[in-house]
């Protein structure tokens, strides 16, 4: 249903963690310290034990990487960092959803279905450590951010309608509404938040402000839904796949 996605190191992260261990249905009010002397982590209401994220996630990477090195040198012919040139977070995606993706993640159905998937900030989490303790031993190896610039400039630039569904702010959503103010603005847009719109924040940001910016047609169809994702988003998803 959609083109690109654009997207933060989070969902890299739990999408592969997730597909190989389970987090656990907590609660807001637990002990902090108690749960970091369980080795618990916490997000919100959902436990992580600690094997099911850094763990594993660095037992199933780090391989995956190392065939990722070696099959680039190859298929390029060239070696140091002229072999990692137009290399960005959609290829890297890609390659971990070919390698270590399963059926039941995002990133394998993005590399079955050649889907880009954007990390504008592919550092930011626990892949990113992952690339740089890769990057330890092996200087040349790095990430061409510009290269995932260039895929979604080209996405942007070629349609001929433009339309977002956005999820939360940050990074990810300036990423969307940014590049297609080259294009006079988003044609439509729907955008899910709980943050609140008078802190000032990306994430709080209603649709209309983007118009100030050149990020939405003045005249585009849009809707702030303020509310829970993970209520919202399968009850939009189901009318989306039923039509």
């Amino acid at each position: 249903m959609f083109n690109v996605v654009s997207t933060n190191c989070g969902t890299l992260d739990h999408d592969i963690a997730r597909s190989y261990k389970d987090y656990y249905h907590g609660a807001f009010e637990l002990d902090d310290i108690e749960l970091g002397e369980h080795e618990l982590m916490r997000l919100g209401n959902v436990i992580v034990p600690n094997a099911s994220y850094g763990e594993i996630i660095e037992a199933v990477v780090m391989p995956a990487l190392e065939d990722i090195y070696n099959d680039r040198l190859k298929e390029t012919g060239k070696t140091g960092a002229d072999a990692w040139i137009g290399f960005g977070s959609i290829h890297l995606v890609w390659e971990l959803g070919k390698r270590i993706g399963k059926p039941d993640s995002l990133i394998y159905w993005a590399w079955k279905n050649q889907i880009p998937v954007c990390i504008p900030g592919i550092t930011d989490g626990s892949i990113g450590a992952q690339l740089f303790m890769f990057r330890q031993k092996h200087r040349d190896f790095h990430i061409d951010t510009l290269a995932d610039e260039q895929v979604m400039s080209d996405l942007t630039w070629d349609v001929e309608t433009s339309n977002a569904l956005m999820v939360g702010g940050g990074i990810s959503k300036h990423h969307v509404i940014w590049w297609n103010q080259y294009r006079g603005g988003l044609d439509a847009a729907v955008y899910v938040t709980t943050a609140p719109e008078h802190d000032g924040s990306l994430s709080g940001a209603r649709l209309r402000e983007a118009i100030s910016w050149g990020k939405m047609r003045p005249e585009a169809p849009n809707v702030c839904v303020e509310g829970d994702a993970s209520v919202l988003l399968p009850l939009l998803g189901s009318d989306i796949f039923n039509r």
